[in-house]
């Protein structure tokens, strides 16, 4: 990545030549596919589609307007990361080190733990469908094997650091959820008098945090943060492409807001009605697929099980590329390099040594599980990432860093502290999870 920096008259600071880049291009346009897409998609993964199947399935539409309100929050905490970095011209780690030290001691050991626990847990999701649909061994070393194959293929993919590849296989994986998951839903031949019933607020009976935890959890991961990273991989480097990736990021969780509402109505229709109860985590979309195979036939589970594979492994390759992307630059920044050294970018040597990371010591977690410890350790720190970005950017979009212009109004500042506020409710009940779980 390109990022050497000169200074505006206006106080903020862009990449040297993104003028340059911008005028080369003309007016900035929005296109369909952008960044926007891709860290949508990849904060979708099994277990959001699972956590709004679950809230279908046990409320009916009661929770859908706690699904909008997620896709909301995520459209603010998407747009603040990505505002920073066009305005300043800065990554979103370079502004968190403008808070502090504190952020590195936190944000080191987390993406190292989060990468190791993560790498099994989304190749796992990406081997279930598979091992369901195409079963080699017929035992748990299909998904042991399939899991290998999908960190490999998706390691290979993003080796290279292709951005722009990147963008068009996460489309046609979206496009492979759309028909399946979107289809699947608009099949069940929804209740749209109780659809619509769903988007007035109320909270069932002992469901307040359950209710937080579908506002705030859906797609909500740290590849939020890697926005920024992939608008200057995108070419939107200054702020002149302000509106174009606003549009981008709206539209973008629009989509993703289309999924999460399909997968609750699914849950409704299908699970809700006929008093279906479904395991949690990933199985959960296995007992949807076999609850589709006993009405509706093979054919119809499989559609399925595509839309879960696309869905998973649509994960696996955004976080490979992005959060790969922030640990170069988390790392090249303790190490001192400068902001435009090739190693802090896309492709370079630490890039690939977080793909690797992500890739093969996870891979013994395939085969012996998950320790206790590690868990213990990954849900401590990962119930504070959430709250961290909320309240980070709250104090970036209106620190001295920041172009006046570009600055939080008074109420996004009000609409920061209430996401924070969830936020930091539900890293409260996830802390106290991880230790009596």
């Amino acid at each position: 990545m390109n990022e050497n920096t000169q200074s505006t008259g206006a106080g903020a600071e862009e990449p040297a030549g993104g003028s340059a880049v911008a005028a080369s291009e003309g007016k900035p346009r929005w296109k369909l596919i952008g960044p926007g897409l891709v860290v949508a998609a990849t904060g979708i993964g099994a277990g959001d589609l699972v956590a709004t199947l679950v809230a279908g399935s046990m409320y009916g539409y009661a929770l859908l307007w706690a699904a909008v309100v997620g896709v909301v929050i995520k459209i603010f905490l998407v747009e603040g990361a990505g505002r920073w970095t066009l305005a300043t011209g800065h990554s979103i780690f370079e502004g968190w080190r403008r808070l502090g030290k504190w952020t590195s001691i936190y944000f080191g050991p987390y993406i190292v733990v989060w990468g190791f626990v993560y790498g099994a847990t989304a190749m796992s999701a990406s081997a279930l469908p598979l091992a369901t649909a195409l079963p080699i061994f017929h035992s748990n070393y299909d998904v042991i094997f399939y899991g290998i194959i999908s960190g490999l293929i998706g390691a290979a993919l993003v080796w290279f650091g292709k951005y722009h590849a990147l963008e068009k296989i996460v489309a046609i994986l979206v496009g492979l959820m759309f028909v399946t998951v979107v289809g699947l839903a608009v099949a069940t031949l929804p209740n749209v008098p109780e659809l619509l019933k769903g988007l007035i607020p109320m909270i069932p009976e002992g469901g307040v945090i359950y209710t937080l935890s579908i506002a705030g959890g859906v797609g909500g991961t740290i590849t939020l943060a890697a926005y920024g990273y992939w608008l200057k991989e995108k070419g939107w480097v200054t702020p002149t492409w302000m509106r174009v990736m606003r549009i981008d990021n709206s539209m973008a969780y629009i989509i993703s807001g289309i999924f999460v509402i399909s997968m609750l109505v699914i849950g409704a229709e299908f699970l809700y009605s006929a008093g279906i109860a479904i395991q949690s985590g990933d199985q959960g979309l296995l007992d949807l697929a076999d609850v589709l195979a006993e009405r509706h036939g093979a054919f119809m589970a499989n559609v399925f099980l595509v839309g879960f594979w696309a869905s998973s492994f649509s994960s696996v390759l955004g976080v490979w590329n992005g959060v790969s992307l922030m640990f170069a630059d988390f790392w090249g920044r303790t190490r001192g390099l400068a902001e435009d050294h090739p190693d802090r970018g896309l492709g370079g040597k630490y890039y690939k040594a977080y793909v690797l990371w992500l890739t093969f010591p996870p891979m013994l977690l395939l085969f012996i599980g998950k320790p206790v410890g590690i868990i213990i350790t990954y849900g401590v720190l990962g119930s504070f990432f959430m709250p961290f970005l909320a309240i980070t950017l709250l104090f970036l979009l209106n620190s001295r860093h920041m172009p006046k212009e570009w600055k939080n109004s008074w109420w996004l500042n009000v609409v920061l502290v209430i996401i924070a506020a969830i936020f930091v409710v539900l890293g409260v009940n996830e802390l106290i999870g991880a230790f009596s779980g």
